[in-house]
């Protein structure tokens, strides 16, 4: 399909992506390179993953990165209870040697982990390798080989090489600078909050129903409460979560109860501090820009 076919898929899903994004999800998948996707929390950045597994009808597989990970966890380990298990039993039958190690070293007790996962599907699945940016660099140097070749070697069973080769979107919030290498290796896209009329494509999408008077009053609010100084800005999840807290409360308009407007902040606001800057008088004069 051409990016714009794909755009309109993608919106179907309840993702509306501008026409740069879906350009480069575009190329990602005509030249089959993997796609970083960089910006802040909250943009929408994991949900293209999503969205794009539902376009192509194939699986999700999701490595969540953190401080820490290791090839291990990220690739496959084996399944050392049920190899002590069966060395146990092999014992009590006499068995022992050679025979032993190759059954307990076999296919039987290896565990997949999300990257040998994803290269061992029938059909290329959608690989969301998420939060790059929070792996160390020694992972994200080990991720780039198996990215770049595509098969992953155990030492006890040899090379394994990719039945298929997996859709590969990779994001990132800044919490650290990636290597040039990762970069190089990468198609690029950053994704920025969404002006007024995406956001509220967006929020008719996935609010069926919404009134368009209050659709116009959230989006304008919560795109004003991000150009307040807050610890965490509110991304589109948090925008679509007001919304429904709104609907289901039978809110009509934002400026008509300050008390029930402050209550739903819940949804909006997510340290301490930001409740307490974002008080009863500030969130009525957002709302009040907003109406």
């Amino acid at each position: 399909m051409d990016w714009t076919t794909l755009q309109t898929a993608m919106a179907e899903q309840g993702y509306v992506a501008g026409d740069d994004l879906a350009m480069a999800v575009h190329l990602s998948l005509t030249l089959g390179r993997p796609l970083l996707l960089e910006g802040a929390a909250g943009v929408g950045k994991t949900d293209i993953a999503r969205v794009l597994a539902a376009v192509r009808d194939t699986q999700l597989i999701r490595l969540q990165c953190y401080e820490g990970l290791d090839a291990q966890q990220a690739i496959y380990e084996w399944n050392y209870q049920r190899q002590l298990l069966s060395i146990r039993a092999a014992a009590e039958d006499g068995e022992t040697g050679r025979s032993v190690e190759e059954r307990i070293f076999s296919e039987e007790f290896l565990l997949e982990r999300p990257l040998l996962k994803a290269i061992r599907q029938p059909e290329p699945p959608v690989l969301l390798i998420d939060e790059i940016d929070r792996a160390d660099e020694e992972f994200e140097a080990y991720l780039l080989e198996v990215l770049s070749e595509f098969q992953i070697t155990v030492p006890e069973l040899g090379t394994l090489v990719a039945t298929s080769r997996p859709i590969v979107i990779l994001t990132a919030n800044g919490t650290r600078d990636l290597s040039d290498a990762l970069r190089r290796r990468c198609l690029y896209a950053h994704v920025a909050y969404p002006d007024r009329q995406t956001e509220l494509a967006i929020l008719k999408s996935r609010c069926a129903g919404i009134e368009t008077k209050l659709a116009g009053q959230i989006v304008g609010f919560v795109q004003s409460l991000r150009k307040e100084d807050l610890e965490k800005q509110p991304g589109i999840a948090e925008m679509l979560d007001f919304a429904s807290a709104l609907m289901g409360l039978g809110i009509a308009d934002l400026t008509r109860d300050p008390v029930v407007l402050q209550a739903t902040l819940a949804t909006l606001l997510k340290t301490q501090t930001d409740r307490d800057n974002i008080t009863t008088e500030v969130a009525q004069r957002l709302a009040g820009k907003a109406a």
